[in-house]
């Protein structure tokens, strides 16, 4: 395939597996962090929202490489070590919940108020309120750009490489070093990350138009 071995080819399938693995990790850690993070940006004391805001500001502010020298490099000042994997993963994960909780704080205030109001008239506690009557409708609102941000994930895990970590665009740095073939070599890498891109968006949207369709 362009001129790729099968040796070649299926080291650049050893980082797209990683790839997946550091993404999946990303995403995971930024739905534990992000929930809280959301709760707390649409939360009504003021402490919880300055405080959430602040962590979202800063983390969104600072470049994703950046964060991830940071880990990698900034833990072991304190006599610890870290492996490029768990330093990427711990850089996604904040990278990931800053985002998501922007993008659920919207999806949670996007539920109507007058849903609010009947729950209320239900005579339901606010925490029932929460997780009968909002989080289900705001789940199915978060479902499209929870899945769009994903796909942001994905493409962002290649700046691990700044760190050393074997993904997909590190194991085409390493061929290209190897065969001087850079076309040939991230033309399939291209090719491998539209391959895992594109399915995520076409989902996104197909269900963003479903959800636009059962609204109307």
């Amino acid at each position: 395939m362009l001129g790729l071995t099968p040796e070649q080819l299926q080291f650049l399938l050893q980082g797209t597996g990683w790839t997946l693995l550091l993404s999946l990790m990303g995403f995971v850690g930024g739905t534990v962090i992000g929930l809280p993070v959301a709760l707390a940006r649409s939360a009504k004391s003021r402490w919880l929202r300055r405080i959430s805001s602040l962590y979202v500001q800063f983390v969104q502010g600072v470049p994703l490489p950046v964060i991830m020298f940071v880990v990698y490099f900034g833990v072991s000042i304190y006599g610890f070590s870290v492996s490029a994997l768990v330093a990427a993963a711990i850089a996604m994960t904040l990278y990931s919940s800053a985002y998501l909780g922007e993008i659920w704080k919207g999806c949670l205030m996007a539920v109507p108020k007058t849903q609010r109001e009947a729950a209320e008239c239900l005579a339901l506690s606010a925490p029932q309120q929460f997780i009968y009557v909002i989080l289900p409708q705001a789940l199915r609102i978060a479902i499209p750009p929870t899945v769009g941000f994903l796909v942001q994930i994905v493409k962002n895990s290649s700046y691990s490489v700044v760190i050393g970590f074997f993904d997909l665009t590190y194991s085409a740095k390493v061929l290209n070093n190897a065969t001087f073939t850079p076309f040939a070599i991230f033309t399939i890498a291209a090719a491998l990350y539209f391959a895992i891109c594109f399915p995520l968006s076409l989902f996104a949207c197909r269900f963003e138009r479903k959800l636009a369709r059962s609204a109307a």
